[in-house]
């Protein structure tokens, strides 16, 4: 396929993502519902269906030599499509926030001044390995009354396709324009440089994948970027923590599941607890297997670790995004020292202080300079579903247009409305 021919197609649908979000914006909720409560309706009839289509990415996967995690993102099992149906009927059942009117105030001129929530209009979504991203994207993009165009990874297109196909279906059961979701069918990379490339057609880019990916788009878009680099994310074990109470949420956080962006990959405890402390989350992370690179300080305090991966910590681990049973440890003075290193080192993504002193938590989430603040709880609640959100599009790191999981708002704008009963300005 010539380049020229990629630029056909990607001008094509952009041109019909742009008229389709026309329609889409002054959709009634209860249609935008419909097309949601359609699309779980199929999800589930379709099932078997599309885990043989599932089966042909599957098969090629593992001819090309793709690592069995990779394979595994790529399944569509029937948990996973479950998941995604009743993702839908939760959106559906969420309040419809567009055409929603905050902060309407009189002014002295006598004209009241306020702000209504619409639509962006038209996101382009790339994303690689899971297929069920194009269920989340596309049904966050009808509830949230926007167009969306999808570019999946060429490892998942038999996947999305078929799924794409349903949400058409979907879409044109409740009345609502067939291009308001479209899916890029081929898999030429220059097709992620054409829409990327498009301002008259397309409003936002989010990208889903690889540091790789984000960067790329980050450098080439003449479009907005919602972007979500990496999560290199921290827990600090404060001088004032419930020990017990740490112990449990710094095992959650890091080992409850190691691929998510939203796990913990730092872990920083105070001086005075230190010595009591990391012998007992080193025993915790011996028994998992997960390799300790610590500062000198906590090394030697972990050495009488039975079975412990012990590994002198580097200037770059303090910036590492593991994503797998791997954690840094350093010992600091207090909390000062905690904020002062996150800020300097974490990804912005979400951070968590394990205390009992409420001037250090609230010094925490004021000075911490991050998405998502916590206070004692796992990094792993930082997710749209977690957070009421009904589902996420992505955790954007940025501070514009969004900051942490986007959801339904996180796919809006706000204009300025003005009502009057024929004031003029003096």
């Amino acid at each position: 396929m010539n380049a020229l021919s990629v630029t056909e197609i990607m001008q094509t649908l952009g041109l019909q993502a742009k008229t389709a979000s026309a329609l889409m914006a002054k959709a009634p909720a209860a249609v935008k519902n419909k097309a949601l409560l359609v699309l779980a309706r199929l999800l589930r009839e379709q099932t078997d269906a599309l885990q043989t289509d599932n089966a042909r990415d599957l098969e090629r996967a593992r001819a090309a030599g793709l690592a069995e995690p990779m394979v595994d993102r790529l399944k569509l099992t029937p948990k996973v499509l479950e998941t995604c149906a009743q993702g839908c009927e939760q959106l559906a059942a969420m309040p419809d926030v567009i055409g929603e009117i905050l902060g309407m105030k009189q002014q002295p001129s006598g004209i009241r001044v306020g702000q209504m929530r619409v639509p962006i209009g038209v996101f382009g979504m790339i994303y690689e390995s899971r297929p069920n991203v194009t269920i989340e994207a596309a049904s966050l993009s009808i509830k949230s009354g926007n167009a969306c165009i999808l570019r999946g990874g060429s490892e998942a297109i038999d996947s999305n396709k078929a799924l794409a196909r349903l949400v058409v279906q979907a879409l044109q059961e409740a009345g609502l324009p067939e291009y308001a979701v479209q899916l890029v069918h081929t898999t030429d990379r220059e097709a992620v440089g054409q829409l990327i490339t498009m301002p008259q057609y397309v409003d936002v880019i989010i990208p889903r994948g690889g540091k790789g990916l984000i960067e790329r788009i980050s450098r080439d878009a003449k479009v907005p970027v919602i972007k979500h680099l990496d999560g290199n994310c921290h827990t600090y074990v404060d001088d004032s923590a419930d020990l017990a109470m740490a112990l449990r949420v710094v095992e959650n956080a890091k080992t409850q599941k190691y691929s998510p962006c939203n796990a913990t990959e730092s872990l920083l405890v105070a001086r005075s607890v230190a010595a009591q402390f990391l012998p007992q989350i080193g025993v915790v992370f011996a028994s998992k297997g997960v390799e300790m690179r610590g500062c000198p300080e906590s090394l030697a305090l972990l050495r009488g670790v039975e079975g412990a991966q012990l590994l002198p910590a580097t200037e770059q681990d303090w910036s590492e995004e593991y994503l797998g049973p791997i954690i840094s440890i350093k010992v600091v003075a207090g909390v000062d020292e905690a904020i002062a290193h996150i800020n300097q080192y974490s990804s912005h993504h979400t951070e968590a202080i394990l205390t009992t002193n409420h001037v250090h938590a609230q010094r925490f989430l004021r000075e911490v300079d991050s998405s998502s603040v916590m206070v004692n709880a796992s990094t792993r609640f930082a997710d749209g579903f977690e957070y009421g959100l009904g589902a996420e599009i992505g955790i954007s790191t940025d501070k514009f247009h969004a900051r942490g999981p986007v959801g339904i708002e996180g796919l809006t704008s706000l204009k300025y409305i003005v009502l009057g009963e024929g004031e003029v300005r003096s």
